[in-house]
């Protein structure tokens, strides 16, 4: 869908359909009470009928008011209050992009500019429009024998003040880069794991070297993960017969001397638990076990299309979990790169396994900073729903900048606690460290694991359990999140 933004009056816009905002009471917006005066009164009639409440998302469809170029003007209600919420807002945009949806028209103006959102100006607000419309753009179909019809709605306009557009278009260009991102990630997410596995990953990851001439790319395969010492990484995959692959994606962005940020992804594409097996209810939803490694190449998508000047690298973790007569037992101890051993007391707290070899792995690139996004624990299902994702990490200003990111880019984290204390639990009488601590606190317990993995930069760990993925029912796959908080952070480090 093509989007342009645009400085004009709403009244001289020639279009299929032109969307303008009614508020409860009879309220009209800047645009709609143009449109009201040139059309005789025809908006302020159909709210006297009643036939428009103005709440929050509602919308009433009319057809050839008079005096009015557009053929059809799409009233869109935005409820009581002056000022909108995030999440009122994205609602609204996603009502309106609903009835376009359905129409035969080509292209539609919208003219919501006037509405005042929370904490946004009028970057932030076409952001949030932009990203809404394409995440309500995305199908996947790949494996239907019956495709989605394709759509009429082709080209969408958005109408800003003259003062605006040149921060409009910024954040028009930045949204549609997060969607190509978030997209990527949904996608991959979404394949089944006969497909995705992590040869499939290496073989993306290649092609995106290829077509990128600042994008180096190494695959390290299992032979290459012994001699790098990563026994923890190997004992995942051991039970599987899909070799493990660590990809390593090296954008140079910045000044060679720059140091990167890093970006590290659990990429287990599918996770049976191994012997600590799972339930088998619900476990087809293992393959999204690697929407880590999905949002990490998502991001790095969008820092390829934007060409963002930084260096940037990205580390993918990836295996299959799987029970077999080779795989790893509760009990087994193993070395891992850093040379800490770890005695494995559940095999289905894998992510951090792969991960810990990951972290010291990233050691060689000297980072500015490391953030690890896995799905990592039910735990933070618990104890953050699935609309907030979980945010741990070594160093204050890291973590805020985090937070910062998460609440510009309305991809939300919460920071959990990593006190010592916690770090009792994963004593073991028989290693260095255990791989899980107990039933209390799962969450930051396997944070702490992972800082022990840490110290050399400054680190933070996003676990995206809940966040992830929407479970069951129609709307059931990959969300492509943290693909905006990532971006965003990345945004704010090159300062574009």
């Amino acid at each position: 869908m093509e989007l342009v933004v645009k400085s004009v009056s709403p009244e001289s816009v020639k279009t299929a359909t032109l969307v303008v905002a009614v508020g409860e009471n009879r309220t009209l917006s800047e645009a709609a009470q143009s449109i009201d005066t040139l059309s005789g009164g025809a908006i302020a009639a159909v709210l006297k009928r009643g036939d428009l409440a103005g709440k929050v998302g509602q919308s009433l469809l009319l057809h050839n008011l008079p005096n009015v170029k557009a053929e059809r003007v799409l009233l869109v209600g935005t409820g009581k209050e002056a000022e909108l919420s995030d999440r009122q807002f994205r609602k609204i945009v996603g009502g309106v992009l609903s009835v376009l949806k359905g129409l035969g028209g080509t292209d539609a103006v919208i003219a919501l500019d006037q509405l005042v959102v929370k904490n946004r100006n009028a970057y932030g607000k076409a952001r949030l429009l932009v990203e809404t419309l394409a995440d309500g753009e995305y199908v996947f179909d790949r494996f239907k024998s019956q495709k989605a019809e394709p759509r009429a709605l082709k080209k969408v306009t958005v109408l800003t003040a003259k003062v605006s557009v040149a921060d409009v278009e910024r954040a028009a260009k930045h949204a549609q880069a997060i969607a190509t991102g978030v997209a990527f990630t949904r996608d991959l997410g979404n394949l089944p794991p006969n497909v995705c596995h992590p040869s499939y990953l290496a073989d993306e990851a290649k092609a995106l070297g290829k077509a990128n001439k600042n994008l180096k790319v190494e695959i390290h395969d299992e032979k290459k993960l012994a001699e790098l010492g990563m026994g923890a990484f190997l004992a995942v995959a051991q039970g599987s017969e899909q070799p493990p692959r660590l990809i390593v994606m090296n954008y140079q962005g910045g000044k060679k001397s720059d140091k990167p940020f890093v970006l590290v992804g659990k990429g287990i594409t599918f996770d049976t638990g191994g012997i600590s097996i799972k339930p088998a209810a619900g476990m087809d939803e293992m393959k999204f076990d690697m929407c880590g490694a999905a949002s990490v190449f998502g991001t790095l998508r969008a820092v390829l299309e934007l060409q963002l000047p930084i260096n940037v690298v990205c580390l993918l973790a990836c295996a299959e979990n799987m029970p077999s007569g080779r795989a790893t037992r509760p009990g087994d101890i193993v070395t891992t790169m850093s040379g800490q051993t770890v005695e494995i007391l559940n095999t289905d707290a894998e992510g951090r396994l792969v991960l810990c070899d990951t972290l010291t792995y990233a050691e060689r690139f000297k980072p500015q900073a490391v953030v690890d996004v896995a799905t990592l624990t039910g735990a933070c299902v618990v104890a953050l729903g699935g609309h907030t994702s979980g945010l741990m990490g070594n160093n204050d200003a890291l973590i805020a900048q985090l937070l910062d990111a998460g609440k510009l880019a309305d991809d939300r984290a919460w920071q959990l606690p990593l006190f010592d204390e916690y770090q009792e639990q994963l004593d073991s009488p028989f290693a260095d460290i255990a791989n899980i601590g107990g039933p209390k606190g799962g969450s930051i317990t396997a944070g702490c694991f992972l800082s022990r993995f840490a110290k050399a930069y400054d680190w933070a760990h996003l676990d995206i359990a809940g966040t992830a993925w929407l479970s069951g029912g129609k709307d059931k796959g990959a969300t492509g999140r943290p693909v905006p908080l990532l971006t965003q952070y990345l945004l704010d480090r090159a300062g574009v």
